[in-house]
């Protein structure tokens, strides 16, 4: 296992359990606990956590994966769901992205679309997240327009009032929301506040909203709402979702697509 899949794997391990002994992760992972023990040094001094004696814990109260760590996580659930999403967005519309793993997966799906190689544009891209708007900006056939904002070091994303004079000037077909929660009763939800806000503001500008979810956010809250179920007119999730919560979104007057 390499250095970044074993720190990946470290950091998912503490984000689940809280807290993790040297000799139960390295039990976990295979390796030697002194491997494991120069890991919680070296993500220790980038602030991914705290040491402890014989161990460590996760670095803060509210504790947000940044996203470069969160790649690997139900990979394929997300790839299979970002197809799905592609599949609903129609040449020549104007599209809004969140940042996220999952979003990441749909601006690569539509970067391949046959039917989008060529266009004048194809497809008009608003995004806040860094990463995204660099994958597409190599597209020619795609406009991106990037919100202003500061940047918010765990998602790429920019937030702040300075996204919100782009966001306020421009009118969206479908705005794609990746969301860390989704619940009927309690709605999409972000762990940040400044996130959700730039997240719900681009909501608001769309004809549509669709949220991409692998089915692991189902039925979950998050500190920051974004928007109501009722605001929601898709979710797109993957085939393991709970049949009796695909039921309730159904009920709620939302759409749902297994992928």
């Amino acid at each position: 296992m390499s250095r970044d899949a074993r720190w990946k794997a470290l950091l998912e391990l503490l984000v689940e359990r809280g807290r993790l002994d040297v000799e139960e992760a390295a039990a976990e992972l295979e390796v030697s606990a002194a491997t494991i023990r120069r890991d919680f040094d070296r993500l220790a001094e980038q602030q991914m956590l705290v040491r402890t004696r014989g161990g460590a814990v996760v670095h803060g109260v509210s504790y947000e994966l940044p996203l470069r760590y969160k790649t690997a996580r139900r990979a394929s659930e997300k790839q299979r769901v970002a197809q799905a999403v592609a599949a609903l967005v129609a040449p020549g519309e104007a599209v809004g992205l969140t940042g996220g793993t999952t979003t990441t997966e749909v601006a690569r799906a539509l970067a391949v679309r046959v039917d989008l190689a060529s266009g004048t544009p194809a497809l008009t891209v608003v995004t806040n997240a860094l990463n995204i708007a660099n994958e597409l900006a190599v597209r020619p056939q795609f406009k991106i327009v990037v919100t202003g904002g500061v940047a918010r070091a765990q998602s790429y994303e920019l937030i702040g009032p300075l996204a919100d004079g782009v966001l306020g000037q421009v009118t969206l077909d479908v705005a794609v929301l990746g969301v860390v929660a989704f619940d009927v009763a309690h709605g999409a939800a972000a762990h940040d506040e400044a996130e959700a806000a730039i997240n719900r503001l681009l909501c608001e500008r769309a004809e549509r909203v669709v949220v991409a979810a692998d089915s692991s956010k189902l039925g979950r809250r998050a500190f920051a709402r974004i928007c109501a179920a009722d605001s929601v007119d898709t979710l797109v999730t993957d085939g393991a979702a709970d049949p009796d919560l695909v039921r309730q979104f159904e009920e709620a007057g939302v759409r749902v697509v297994t992928a």
